[in-house]
């Protein structure tokens, strides 16, 4: 686990990082220019966003092709020159597969639709209920029925994303087969490194039943006991096979349990899970398309929670606030203003001294926020434009519906790589597919000629290599009620060393009385985004807006 424990893991959205050839879309031989700017911050590892053959109805998640690299991105001989290039510099890739659906473009849905029997059987057909209503009242999480009509034959597809997503059968051997397969062809191009999209949602049943609620509803496909099965079988006839493979699995809704089951190494299933709870602190009721401030203790007791029972349990986390899924973090739990710098260093903090595997999203490092769009034509992404739509006939104004979308859209951390402050980011030479906006005050050349967050994150990068205390730890929060506060402690079983953790996650300056077994010790500074020596701890602990801590105590 401990090596598990020294690795950062970079993210790239290929569409977004740099376009090479002035079509406005970013490509594989953009990235290969931008090697040397990777470098510096010392990751171990990028996941790249898919680019394989799509028709980009969903950014590249429906997959047409699993073995072709799509030219809008490149060639084959572009990504294997990625992979030896990177290799040179000590970076590994990995890949985001998707595997529980496919693209209706997708030759074994042609196939399907041709009538090929082998092929009608790798997804889930069904017929219309008696009274002709259609197979299940599942909805798709896209909106809308979760069924379409299965070309001009009297069934329907499951689909739980977006139509041209034709969700595959698992209980299908010959489906696994050939998804295995897809894994082997690209550990063949020395690609180590697989993330798995929405793979708990592959446990669904053979028997599709309809759901009372929508919370119900999840439970019929999310996260079910035979996913650890499919998990364990893939793990064997691939990736597993690799001694310094490393895996990730997007789990929709999970739990504690299963995600010990999916990631401590004894289960062979996954190398860590990627999990959301934290990242739904500002969801009113539970709805993502809406409009609150975060909950900060409702965040405090998410963190602790599965920091401290992945840990008992010996499962492994993903660490993280940003992704392609997500407006950026700093957006919504630090402040954009007067305290940018200082809290993008605490929120890294926060995340990069816990235990599990760091993940850095393209810009992170930069300190990157939403875009400030003004219309919903600003907007590309297809979740974004149907929640408008659905919101408006809630009955909400345009200017309502759009505050929500501008909060909460995918499109916010998926705006070009601010590269410089000219017109186009110095992303592009011409219209780029998203408009960057802020290129002026946030882009790597003033970042890397005067900016403090770059040089924070390699800071952070460094540490966590070179401190067992973190890649090895064990983590107990504490200060749990402090409504300001979020601290913790990372220590090793046979060391009386600690690491203490605090983050102040507001503009306000705030105090809090220590527990007694930290008073009075003398501590070493590791890291912290004010200027701070070492020294004594007080009673008290004081924090400055937006601080963040680390010191160790013997």
């Amino acid at each position: 686990m401990s090596d598990l424990g020294k690795k950062v893991i970079y993210q790239i959205y290929p569409k977004s990082f740099y376009d090479s050839n002035g079509d406005g879309v970013g490509d594989i031989p953009g990235i290969i220019k931008k090697i040397d700017y990777l470098k510096k911050l010392n990751i171990d590892m990028i996941w790249f966003n898919p680019f394989f053959v799509s028709p980009q109805n969903d950014n590249g998640y429906d997959i047409a092709d699993y073995y072709k690299i799509d030219p809008r991105f490149g060639t084959m001989a572009d990504f294997e020159e990625l992979v030896a290039k990177l290799k040179e510099n000590n970076i590994g890739v990995m890949l985001d597969m998707v595997l529980n659906h496919c693209s209706t473009e997708n030759e074994w849905f042609k196939k399907a639709l041709a009538g090929d029997e082998k092929y009608r059987k790798f997804f889930y057909l069904r017929k219309a209920k008696a009274d002709g209503s259609l197979p299940t009242n599942w909805q798709s999480k896209f909106g809308g029925s979760a069924w379409a009509k299965f070309g001009d034959t009297d069934y329907y597809y499951l689909h739980l994303y977006d139509p041209t997503q034709a969700d595959l059968d698992w209980h299908n051997p010959e489906v696994r087969k050939e998804l295995f397969k897809v894994i082997n062809f690209w550990r063949s191009k020395g690609v180590q490194g697989f993330r798995f999209d929405v793979i708990n949602v592959t446990g669904k049943s053979e028997n599709l039943v309809d759901s009372t609620d929508p919370v119900e509803e999840k439970s019929l496909y999310t996260d079910t006991p035979i996913v650890h099965q499919y998990l364990k079988e893939m793990n064997k006839e691939s990736f597993g096979q690799d001694p310094d493979s490393v895996t990730v699995g997007e789990m929709s809704s999970t739990t504690i349990p299963n995600s010990i089951e999916y990631s401590n190494p004894n289960e062979h299933e996954l190398s860590m899970v990627f999990t959301f709870h934290h990242l739904k602190v500002d969801y009113k009721n539970g709805e993502k398309w809406s409009k609150m401030p975060f909950d900060f203790m409702k965040l405090k007791q998410l963190f602790t929670e599965w920091q401290e029972k992945m840990d008992q349990g010996g499962g492994w986390n993903a660490l993280f606030w940003d992704n392609h899924d997500q407006p950026w973090a700093l957006t919504r739990f630090g402040n954009t203003g007067e305290f940018h710098e200082k809290s993008a260093e605490m929120l890294a903090t926060a995340t990069h001294f816990m235990r599990g595997t760091p993940y850095i999203y393209m810009g992170e490092e930069l300190g990157m926020i939403d875009p400030d769009y003004h219309t919903i034509d600003d907007y590309v992404d297809i979740e974004s434009k149907n929640a408008y739509k659905e919101l408006l006939e809630k009955g909400m104004s345009e200017k309502e519906a759009f505050e929500i979308i501008k909060d909460k859209s995918r499109d916010n951390s998926r705006i070009p790589m601010h590269w410089d402050s000219s017109e186009y980011a110095g992303f592009s030479k011409v219209n780029p597919w998203l408009m960057p906006t802020d290129q002026e005050r946030i882009n790597v050349k003033d970042e890397l000629d005067h900016g403090e967050i770059f040089n924070y994150y390699q800071k952070l990068i460094k540490i966590r290599k070179n401190e067992k205390l973190i890649s090895d730890g064990h983590i107990k929060m504490f200060l749990k009620d402090d409504p300001q506060i979020f601290a913790y402690e990372r220590h090793l079983d046979d060391s009386n060393e600690k690491l203490l953790i605090f983050t102040n996650f507001y503009e306000k300056e705030h105090s809090a009385i220590l527990p007694e077994e930290y008073q009075g010790k003398d501590y070493e500074l590791l890291l912290g985004n004010y200027d701070h020596g070492n020294g004594k701890l007080e009673k008290e602990i004081s924090l400055k807006p937006y601080e963040a801590l680390a010191i160790k105590i013997k």
